[in-house]
């Protein structure tokens, strides 16, 4: 083997891990009895070069799951926004919302089970999506969402369209923080 370069990052805890990797092969050329053409008409070695930009993917995604602590940016989260009824009756407003943000390729999920509030908002905390948008009577007659966001800062009555783009734009922009509730 020849020169090697690694890439070493260091996670939240101050540990370094080497992800990606960049190296000269002379050997594996020589075994495997590799040629080429050159220009002066005779045969030559190559020299190979192996890469490994993020090294083992399972690696790659250990780190970036501890680098977020599992919160991860809205547009990495696995499920994007998590709605909740406040009763059965708003089930179909439930799934208006999760249509409207389904067009725009927002990853969610409707909770129309008729568990108490509390315990619904604690179960998905738990599960930590970027936001949780809770659905009610108000919501449903006026058209528009209230939001809880990851760290529990809430705002209500926000137009159902106006959520649906600024979400849109702040997936799209890869923003790091969830960024549509404003902090108190």
């Amino acid at each position: 083997y020849g020169p090697k370069i690694d890439f070493v990052v260091k996670d939240v805890i101050g540990r370094e891990w080497q992800l990606g990797t960049v190296q000269v092969d002379y050997n594996l050329p020589e075994r495997f009895e590799l040629t080429y053409k050159g220009s002066d008409g005779q045969l030559h070695r190559p020299v190979m070069i192996h890469r490994a930009p993020f090294g083992s993917m399972e690696r790659f995604c250990g780190v970036l799951i501890e680098h977020f602590a599992g919160r991860f940016p809205t547009w990495l989260t696995p499920t994007q926004c998590h709605i909740i009824t406040l009763g059965e009756r708003h089930e179909a407003y439930a799934n208006k919302v999760a249509d409207a943000l389904r067009e725009q390729d927002v990853r969610v999920e409707v909770d129309a089970t008729d568990a108490h509030i509390k315990k619904k908002i604690k179960i998905h905390r738990k599960l930590q999506p970027a936001y949780i948008i809770i659905l009610g009577d108000g919501e449903m007659n006026s058209n528009t969402v209230s939001l809880r966001a990851r760290n529990g800062d809430q705002v209500a009555d926000i137009p159902l369209e106006q959520f649906v783009e600024q979400i849109k734009i702040e997936i799209g922009e890869k923003v790091s923080q969830p960024s549509l509730v404003p902090t108190q």
